[in-house]
């Protein structure tokens, strides 16, 4: 019977690992200190490298399934149907890397204990949980505590599912020892000065890996709220009471702008599968969703747009005119068309030829383009303002605080305009090397307080109206990460949205899951409601 490969043996997964880091990424493969166990970082390295979202992903699940569920943007024109391909795409990219991390762990549970060996361990285990995180907040159960051994015991070859419950308060449990852990100090010595040479999403700065774990117990916690209401509470209590370090966009008064995002150029790689997601797919433009939270009206000529980030996310079509597709459209909405996406753009003298077919607003281009300067989101600070905006609004793990409540909000939609106005002001086509500021000025009055003066808490009265402003701002904010705003979408109910609210729940295993593990598949389903389609929810949502 042919195993999966993410089941074969260790030396095959090692070597394409290894080889695999080689693409893009050579700077980071090259050891500036010439340290001859350099593996440990190799491997580390080609874990950071698979955050980056792989082209299938961004294609079939993101811009043709995600965006359209989300509505955070309009899906004009359904005409793949593969999404099995984005499906099989995720997950190798996650059981392909998951011997890595299994190995690294073996390899620091053998190291002599140190403080250094506890921050690479605490890098590994939130690195581990970022990604399983992820993978089951789309398709629930999975394997995992018996998964990535197959190199050590042929027992594990067709590992069973384990339920997303478990994986959850496993995941959960480990980040909260990462953070009791982690030592800021123990950062000079081996075998850490060499390991974090090759840790490209913060260069060894531990202070951040640390609020990357808490920040994670924050969004994770809420997410499970409805589910595990005392835990959920009881980890977010924890982590406010004790003051535990997260990633700010503001501190108090103070913009920080804190982020995890894989940033390309620093990286040492381009983007490049981004601008093919959008340019090969071509069907994604500004719905009327997403239209009607940045814009007072339907004016073309752009005069009711409040919120700069409109400017970021979109640009007028051919004829530089706002309009937005209808989300929900009829059989007479005119068909989109045209080459918004069309590396002819980069060129000044070419910018502006969308295709006269192109009547309605596209993705703004540099935001679909720059493969070097627009950075692949992970964790946003304004996300720790919106998630504790609603721990104190809803009093979950805390006392019910609508001042504090409306102080985190506010501090959420300030830290994220001017994230995002910072990230476009540096952002830079690749082939001209044209940039943003050159090619999209954005009015001078639209700024975080204009957003507010819409938004703003004060423009509402019901406690049920805040939070629905709270999950507006925290769906914008995740423009660049549709799989957050699905999760948000999914458990509250109460994005923007026209029409019936969201009732898309999980995606379909690959079949290659279901070929090679199929009776492991069959007992995940029957846990999970007995299908394996959309409809059946996941264990997170009521």
């Amino acid at each position: 019977m042919k195993l999966p490969i993410r089941y074969t043996g260790y030396a095959l997964i090692l070597s394409l690992s290894l080889l695999s880091c080689k693409k893009d990424f050579d700077k980071i493969n090259t050891d500036p200190h010439g340290f001859t166990t350099a593996s440990d970082g190799s491997l580390f390295n080609s874990i950071i490298q698979s955050f980056i979202l792989t082209g299938d992903e961004q294609f079939y699940i993101n811009n043709e399934i995600l965006y359209k569920q989300t509505q955070q943007a309009a899906l004009t024109k359904e005409a793949w149907g593969n999404f099995t391909l984005g499906t099989e795409s995720m997950w190798s990219n996650y059981y392909l890397k998951l011997p890595n991390f299994r190995e690294l762990d073996k390899r620091f549970n053998e190291m002599p204990l140190s403080g250094e060996v506890l921050n690479m361990k605490a890098m590994l285990k939130i690195a581990l949980a970022y990604k399983t995180f992820k993978m089951t907040d789309i398709f629930g159960d999975m394997p995992f505590s018996k998964a990535g051994f197959g190199f050590q015991t042929l027992d594990y070859l067709q590992p069973p599912f384990d339920s997303q419950e478990s994986i959850y308060l496993f995941l959960l449990e480990e980040l909260k020892w990462c953070d009791e852990n982690i030592d800021v100090t123990a950062v000079i010595a081996e075998p850490f000065l060499t390991f974090s040479a090759f840790d490209r999403l913060f260069l060894g700065n531990m202070q951040m890996w640390q609020k990357l774990a808490n920040s994670m117990r924050l969004r994770h916690a809420m997410r499970m709220s409805d589910k595990k209401p005392e835990l959920a509470g009881e980890i977010i209590r924890e982590i406010v009471d004790n003051s535990r370090p997260l990633i700010l966009g503001y501190d108090f008064i103070t913009y920080v702008g804190e982020s995890a995002c894989l940033w390309p150029a620093s990286m040492g790689f381009q983007n490049t599968s981004l601008n093919w997601s959008f340019r090969e797919h071509q069907n994604l433009r500004m719905g009327s969703t997403i239209w009607h939270q940045l814009s007072i009206n339907d004016s073309t000529d752009g005069s009711g747009i409040f919120d700069p980030r409109a400017y970021i996310f979109f640009e007028g079509n051919n004829a530089n005119k706002w309009v937005a597709y209808p989300q929900i459209p009829d059989p007479n909405t005119p068909p989109s068309g045209g080459i918004p996406y069309g590396a002819h753009r980069d060129g000044a003298a070419t910018f502006s030829i969308k295709g006269e077919s192109c009547i309605y607003s596209p993705f703004d281009y540099f935001i679909v383009r720059d493969e070097n300067f627009m950075p692949i989101p992970m964790f946003l600070g304004a996300e720790t303002h919106y998630i504790l905006a609603e721990a104190y609004l809803r009093g979950i793990g805390l006392p019910k605080d609508p001042a504090q409540a409306d102080i985190e909000y506010m501090n959420g939609i300030n830290a994220s305009v001017q994230w995002w106005m910072e990230v476009a002001s540096n952002s830079k086509l690749p082939l001209s090397g044209l940039t943003f500021p050159d090619m999209v000025p954005i009015p001078s009055n639209l700024n975080a307080a204009s957003v507010l003066n819409v938004f703003g808490s004060w423009n509402v009265t019901t406690d049920e109206e805040k939070l629905e402003f709270i999950y507006t701002q925290r769906w914008l904010d995740a423009f660049r990460q549709p799989w957050e705003a699905y999760a948000l979408a999914r458990r509250t109910g109460k994005t923007p949205h026209e029409g019936e609210a969201i009732h898309h729940y999980r995606l379909p295993y690959p079949p290659s899951e279901v070929e090679y593990n199929s009776s492991n598949w069959a007992a995940a389903l029957n846990n999970q409601g007995g299908g394996d389609s959309p409809e059946f929810k996941i264990w997170w949502i009521k």
